[in-house]
């Protein structure tokens, strides 16, 4: 059994290194005797004769000798200076180590924030290609506590379609009118239930944005600007739905204050739909918004007014309220400035706040025209890691919680809800509709939709498909023309199949699946309704019965649509 120690391996291979590299270096200055073939070089003490051709492994030799020294004399990696040259494998090992476990190592539903399943359903339905599963589910479901199950009916009041494309043109639009409720003059049903999360320029590429606002202009479906101002990249066909954030980018003065004329210009300018105030997001709540220094090129420095080059950290709260009441004034003025609906989006910690609104919007006549529910299990450009894991309460739970203190006073069929946080996959989005959404946000989905690999990369510039970088050369190899017909794609496909599952619980839209359609896994032998879950009265999660009307009204009349009306 060898006796070595750490050190005296590092002195032994250092030795052997030194003495190749003074051969070498012989060599190189020419101090050996050389023949057209053959030359001589000293090396312990004896002559050994080479050929030519090894030049090259004495340079190389070199090389490795000069890493051997560098690894040996440098103090801050503990490893390297105890094993030179070769403890370089381990942190080459760790480089490409989420690689070999994405491809390699791990299971088709193993990874996160997606699996190899997910992300292939994705993939194939952006592509249009065969996105369906062979031989069975690979999930374990009996033993998956928290795993939910959809209850299709032998005989609904709509009849499911056949084949596969039916229901692929079809808008499924909101159940609910944006806005109608408090009267707004800008009021609208927006046609897709499925629409594009807020991802800013700046987080997301000039070409990812402009692949997702040609893409939404195709599917026939929003695109939330995100906080960070709209770009010339937000104007290729897509509507909008304007976001504003803290650092009010894009409505904004010189000194940085919210200016209101400039707010309306830009509405007057642009397709503007709604506007959204940004009060929190699951990834990251109570945090700012974060785009590293790196990502700040000069063109997103010209469309937020920002230094380029230098991180841009949004403040945690706004400047233009301070409470829930001086909240509502401001999204009161706002709707009546501009005739829009206006609508907030926040994660869900504690509850004070959800109980305030909820009690002034019952009592005092003002509210928000609707609610984005983003989740703790969201995504974000760049966070710490404490507040992506442990801050903000998951979709379900925290969305729940929400709609009850809505619904306890009355005001759940007078908001319009939508979901956000890994709802764009066909079995989480039915959840979200059964527990309330009017509507679901799709973010990294849609990325992926576009290119994304779930490199995990995002806050570090070098993002090697073009979809989350400012990088010029890897931007390149994204051709948002291409990728739009890829996002609609994917939009189009979710839409299907949420219609498809809902046509399977016998109802017309999805928005219409009540939470008793839906099971929540104990364990192997047991499981609970949803509305027992999340303790839900008779009728909560639905649209109120005129709207429930207008919207099966709506999905007879699809061209392509919809639900086949019952069999006489």
């Amino acid at each position: 059994m060898s006796t070595r120690t750490p050190a005296a391996c590092g002195w032994l291979t250092a030795t052997v290194l030194a003495r190749v590299t003074l051969t070498a270096s012989c060599v190189v200055a020419g101090r050996v005797d050389r023949t057209p073939e053959w030359f001589e070089a000293v090396g312990r003490g004896k002559i050994v004769t080479m050929k030519r051709g090894l030049w090259a492994a004495g340079a190389a030799a070199a090389a490795v000798a000069a890493v051997a020294v560098r690894d040996l004399t440098q103090r801050r990696h503990a490893l390297l200076r105890n094993f030179p040259v070769i403890g370089h494998g381990r942190y080459l090992i760790e480089a490409i180590g989420p690689e070999l476990r994405q491809y390699v190592v791990a299971a088709n539903d193993e990874e996160r924030p997606f699996t190899r399943d997910q992300r292939r359903w994705v993939y194939a339905s952006a592509k249009k290609e065969n996105n369906y599963f062979g031989f069975g589910t690979d999930n374990d479901i009996e033993f998956t506590a928290g795993y939910p199950i959809i209850k299709h009916r032998t005989f609904g009041r709509a009849v499911p379609r056949s084949h596969p494309e039916a229901g692929y043109e079809a808008s499924v639009p909101c159940a609910k009118v944006l806005g109608a409720a408090r009267g707004r003059a800008k009021a609208f049903r927006p046609g897709s239930v499925v629409n594009i999360s807020g991802m800013s320029f700046g987080s997301l590429s000039g070409a990812a944005v402009e692949a997702l606002n040609r893409g939404a202009a195709i599917a026939g479906c929003l695109q939330n600007t995100g906080e960070g101002a709209l770009s010339p990249h937000h104007r290729h066909g897509g509507e909008l739905v304007f976001q504003i954030g803290t650092s009010y980018f894009g409505c904004r003065d010189e000194q940085g204050r919210f200016d209101l004329a400039r707010l309306k210009d830009v509405v007057a300018a642009n397709p503007i739909r709604a506007l959204e105030i940004k009060l929190s997001q699951g990834a990251k709540p109570s945090l700012g918004g974060l785009l590293p220094g790196a990502k700040v090129s000069a063109e997103i420095a010209a469309t937020r007014g920002i230094p380029q080059g230098v991180d841009c950290v949004s403040p945690s709260r706004h400047a233009e309220f301070s409470d829930t009441d001086s909240l509502l004034d401001w999204v009161e003025l706002l709707a009546a400035e501009t005739g829009l609906p206006v609508g907030i989006k926040s994660a869900v910690g504690d509850l004070d706040f959800w109980d305030e609104l909820t009690t002034l919007m019952a009592t005092t006549g003002r509210g928000v025209d609707f609610v984005t529910i983003d989740g703790g299990e969201g995504g974000t450009g760049a966070a710490p890691m404490i507040f992506s894991d442990s801050v903000s309460l998951p979709f379900q739970v925290g969305f729940a919680r929400v709609y009850r203190l809505f619904a306890e006073r009355d005001l759940h069929e007078k908001v319009v809800f939508i979901g956000a946080g890994k709802l764009g996959l066909p079995d989480n989005a039915i959840v979200a509709f059964a527990l309330g959404c009017d509507m679901v946000n799709v973010a990294r989905e849609a990325m992926l939709a576009i290119g994304c690999i779930q490199a995990q990369k995002c806050h570090t510039d070098t993002c090697p498909t073009g979809v989350a970088t400012q990088n010029k050369w890897l931007t390149r190899g994204l051709d948002p023309g291409l990728k739009s017909v890829r996002a609609a794609n994917y939009v189009k496909t979710l839409r299907r199949d949420l219609l498809k599952v809902a046509e399977a619980c016998g109802v017309e839209h999805p928005g219409l699946i009540e939470t008793s359609s839906v099971e929540i896994l104990d364990g192997r032998t047991t499981a609970t309704p949803l509305d027992r879950v999340y303790d839900y009265q008779p009728g909560w999660g639905l649209p109120s019965k005129a709207d429930q009307e207008a919207v099966i009204a709506l999905m007879l009349d699809e061209p392509q649509g919809g639900s086949a009306p019952p069999s006489p």
